[in-house]
């Protein structure tokens, strides 16, 4: 499978504590942290839920 790069732009402060978690699931923990994951079904509905606070990179 193909390979996605995501970067935390935001901040979890003042986020529930399921995107909290989630962007914990990602790997990613502190601002402009790049994380490199498998692309799948499941980690793309991760990525939507927290779009507001990471950006996908090629």
């Amino acid at each position: 499978m193909a390979k996605i790069k995501i970067k935390q732009t935001g901040s979890p402060i003042r986020r529930t504590k399921d995107q909290r978690a989630t962007l914990m699931g990602l790997g990613l923990n502190k601002m402009h942290k790049v994380s490199e994951l498998e692309d799948s079904p499941e980690v793309q509905g991760m990525i939507r839920k927290v779009r507001h606070m990471v950006e996908v990179q090629d």
